[in-house]
């Protein structure tokens, strides 16, 4: 039935992908949003998966990759990483990902980026890392960091497609349109590198206060949306070599 429905949505809502090709003039930037182990290693908190999930494995395996290229190039990077004091809750999710804590890095795949000249790291407390990353002063790290690298294009992979993913390109793409972050035009979506969780409604049934949230079906959505609100989705990532 589940696998119908999806099916239906994808008919009825179709999304508009594209193949984004990028070339060596170091206009786009990588935003990583939320790979950590707390939501992307079997075992590792709340919110993780129990057991081995292809769409979340897919979307590391391609993280990494563009990660490695834009590091050996040079281009800059942005990484959310998801943290929370245990004290502070974040409804309607259980805790999850502890400040310091196992949970909060960088899934192994990604581990090494800590450190490399090209990347700035930031913690978030919050599901929309736009709002995560206003400084007590009322700065924005990601917007000081669009404009020190002159950037008209990001690239946004990583987890939950229809939650943190979503949350931060519809806040990125209204900055955008009120000027807060020029010379940026383009926030752009990798469907392949995106990806979010599986809870069946017969499971969801027995947790209190949770509803089900089908993996694929929400994928969909999530990209839909994004797309609806201005951001483009890509289903390949080229890379043209000068």
């Amino acid at each position: 039935m589940a696998s119908k429905t999806t099916d239906q949505v994808k008919k009825e809502l179709p999304l508009k992908q594209q193949t984004l090709t990028l070339n060596g003039d170091v206009s786009t930037g990588l935003v990583l949003v939320d790979i950590v182990n707390g939501f992307c290693t079997v075992g590792a908190g709340n919110l993780a998966p129990r057991v081995h999930d292809n769409q979340i494995a897919e979307m590391v395996e391609e993280s990494a990759k563009l990660a490695r290229i834009f590091c050996d190039k040079k281009w800059p990077i942005f990484a959310f990483l998801d943290s929370h004091h245990p004290d502070v809750p974040e409804p309607p999710y259980p805790p999850h990902c502890f400040a310091g804590t196992h949970e909060a890095k960088l899934v192994p795949a990604l581990a090494w980026l800590e450190g490399e000249a090209n990347v700035t790291i930031r913690l978030k407390d919050c599901i929309d890392g736009f709002l995560g990353s206003l400084n007590e002063d009322g700065s924005n790290v990601f917007v000081n960091w669009v404009k020190k690298n002159q950037l008209k294009a990001v690239l946004v992979v990583g987890i939950c497609t229809d939650i943190c993913v979503l949350d931060f390109t519809c806040s990125a793409l209204s900055a955008r349109n009120r000027g807060f972050l020029t010379p940026l035009q383009d926030v752009i979506v990798y469907s392949r590198a995106c990806a979010t969780y599986d809870l069946p409604s017969h499971v969801a049934d027995s947790i209190e206060d949770a509803i089900a949230h089908p993996q694929d079906l929400m994928h969909h959505i999530g990209l839909y949306m994004a797309q609806g609100r201005g951001a483009k989705v890509a289903s390949e990532v080229l890379i043209q070599e000068s």
